[in-house]
């Protein structure tokens, strides 16, 4: 199988798609999108965003399975798009604790399960991802597959024990720092604007089409993260340690990343892959970075090609 070829103007909402606003259980907006798909859809796809993401990022990998049947669903997660946002300055990522996000999770699944058809299954990428994982250790959703993109299911600590930079980041929340930027700009620290796209992907186009939506839509801009963001993470990726955790997961899981990526750590990943009953890697090297939904089509064909294996083997069509 190989991927289609499929185009769309990334930089414009495509005509059958729908925004609306949803509300979680204390009464937060959450935006999201919808594709209708088919009359008679093969199933039903959840598309999770990574930390800082708003959907309009990834619109060409919705509507392309979008097109090959699904029916296709994508949120922001709550403080990140448009879904509200958590402190006085709005560019500081937030949130109290992830398992804020689990809980508005568990309760979206809930509402668009019981309003879509089956088979249900979920594509996340990087914080997305994590979230997923949490999600099938805690049981907030039962998907029938999980494809995950660079999961951050550990991050980039320069060298230094996990645990000495949680330390760290609970010092900074001490001193009253909990919901100042961890860092200036970009994706990481010491890590000037103009080198971000390299960090992201090597697509200068598809790096550039969220450049384009910050212009178009300013509301979905997010900067760094806060101080009590990257403790919370730690903590939350820490808690799937716990032995028995991961093992306990029957759901299959896809996991894609890269060794170059210079944002989640990739040897966790393949760690946490031993650790699933029912799981399958595909790892790239040098040749793609952090955003492997939006790389250049040498290695996005590669990921929407073993997607689209593994969902046809876990979710076919009926």
């Amino acid at each position: 199988m190989h991927a289609q070829k499929f185009e769309i103007n990334r930089r414009a909402i495509p005509s059958d798609a729908t925004e609306s606003l949803w509300r979680a259980q204390d009464g937060w907006p959450i935006r999201r999108i919808d594709w209708q798909g088919a009359k008679d859809p093969r199933g039903s796809l959840l598309f999770l965003p990574g930390r800082g993401d708003h959907y309009e990022k990834y619109l060409e990998t919705l509507a392309y399975f979008a097109s090959l049947g699904w029916r296709v669903t994508s949120i922001d997660w709550r403080g990140q798009g448009v879904s509200g946002r958590l402190l006085d300055d709005p560019h500081v990522g937030h949130i109290d604790d992830f398992s804020t996000w689990i809980a508005d999770l568990r309760h979206f699944w809930g509402i668009w399960k019981a309003e879509t058809l089956g088979p249900h299954v979920v594509l996340a990428h990087s914080m997305g991802g994590h979230l997923a994982m949490r999600a099938l250790v805690e049981k907030a959703f039962d998907p029938v597959a999980v494809a995950l993109s660079a999961p951050m299911l550990g991050i980039q600590t320069g060298g230094l024990p996990l645990s000495l930079n949680h330390a760290f980041a609970k010092l900074m929340c001490m001193i009253g720092r909990a919901e100042t930027p961890a860092w200036k700009v970009s994706e990481k620290p010491l890590s000037p604007m103009n080198v971000r796209g390299n960090i992201l992907t090597g697509d200068k186009d598809r790096y550039e089409d969220e450049l384009a939506w910050w212009t178009l839509r300013p509301e979905v801009k997010l900067g760094p993260p806060s101080w009590h963001w990257i403790e919370r993470a730690i903590a939350s990726i820490r808690s799937l340690d716990e032995p028995g955790k991961l093992e306990a997961v029957k759901t299959p899981v896809l996991l894609m990343a890269t060794t170059a990526d210079q944002l989640v750590s990739t040897p966790r990943v393949i760690k946490d892959s031993k650790r699933l009953p029912h799981s399958e890697t595909l790892i790239f090297g040098k040749e793609a970075a952090h955003e492997l939904l939006r790389e250049t089509d040498a290695v996005r064909d590669q990921c929407i090609e073993h997607i689209q294996i593994f969902l046809d083997q876990y979710a076919p069509v009926k």
